[in-house]
């Protein structure tokens, strides 16, 4: 199947016509992303998507392709013809997906082309009040001293939500039961009233309940503390080499030429100097990343393959 699937795809770059990177784009490009309108993902997608649309003279849209947790627009990219008018929308599913779904109708890392990176998002650890923990060290002790009587929430299986929490167990060794949710929203009025006791959650959506009193905020996922909110630890302090970085980027079909990917990662780059950017990025908590498409794709193949070790320790599979 996986023989059949490539000489599809290499007919349909056969077929196509011809890209001539001097005058692209000479028309709209679509940003496909997997997910629904007005999440993060959908969010980054529309920013970076205005941007483009500014700096190159064409109208770059976004069309949601939901399910399966994102491979559904990913098999879209794949399937698109290699003329760089299809876009997606790379986030940390796409790293995920590669070991945690059984059967997978591509090979997102050879069956696609890096472009450019855009930003990175810490994920927050964050706990209700009225769990009698103030620290990442704290938390530990307690759920040593509790064995079987902690549960972790997430946004949904393989989600980064998820993987974030099972890295730290896996770090750290505690016993820990996975309660997952449909989506971060529908989670928070049970972490919030402390049936679940910790969630690794977006940064975005879990600082507005800590700002509001109901959470309490022990780290950051990121290496070291991140800028948007640096009063809060990092999970590293307490657990050296703790690491769970959110990443966003564009990525495009395999075999569009170089040259209209130099285009377009050349846009996004310039784009990403500009303030009102830059803040606006900062407003959902992410920090800009420029990247040679090279340097993103070395980034891509490098969360693959330290997710997959996530997964493999947590035993989680999907069909």
């Amino acid at each position: 199947m996986r023989k059949l699937f490539a000489l599809i795809l290499s007919l349909a770059a056969l077929v196509a016509a011809p890209v001539h990177a001097a005058d692209y784009p000479n028309r709209p490009v679509r940003i496909l992303v997997g997910f629904t309108a007005g999440g993060p993902v959908d969010t980054v997608a529309r920013i970076i998507g205005q941007y483009l649309s500014e700096r190159l003279g064409q109208n770059f849209y976004v069309e949601n392709k939901t399910g399966s947790g994102g491979n559904m627009a990913s098999a879209a990219l794949v399937n698109a013809p290699a003329d760089g008018y299809t876009l997606l929308l790379v986030a940390p599913n796409n790293a995920i997906s590669t070991s945690l779904y059984r059967k997978l109708p591509f090979d997102f890392l050879n069956d696609t082309a890096p472009v450019a990176s855009i930003m990175q998002l810490a994920n927050l650890m964050v706990v209700p009040t009225s769990l009698p923990v103030k620290t990442v060290g704290e938390f530990i002790a307690y759920v040593k001293a509790h064995p079987g009587e902690v549960s972790y929430a997430s946004s949904g299986n393989g989600t980064s939500v998820h993987m974030s929490a099972e890295l730290f167990k896996a770090m750290t060794h505690l016993d820990m039961l996975h309660v997952p949710y449909r989506g971060s929203a529908s989670a928070m009025p049970d972490l919030i009233s402390g049936k679940v006791q910790v969630m690794f959650d977006n940064l975005p959506s879990a600082i507005q309940q800590v700002r509001a009193g109901h959470l309490r905020a022990l780290g950051v996922t990121t290496p070291k503390r991140w800028p948007p909110v640096p009063e809060i630890p990092a999970v590293a302090e307490t657990v050296p080499g703790f690491e769970s970085v959110g990443f966003y980027g564009l990525s495009t079909a395999k075999g569009v030429p170089p040259e209209v990917i130099e285009i377009l990662n050349k846009a996004v780059n310039e784009s990403l100097k500009d303030p009102k950017l830059i803040a606006r990025l900062g407003e959902l908590g992410g920090m800009p990343t420029p990247m040679t498409a090279a340097q993103f794709g070395k980034l891509v193949e490098d969360e693959t393959a330290k997710w997959a070790k996530v997964v493999e320790f947590a035993g989680v599979k999907i069909d």
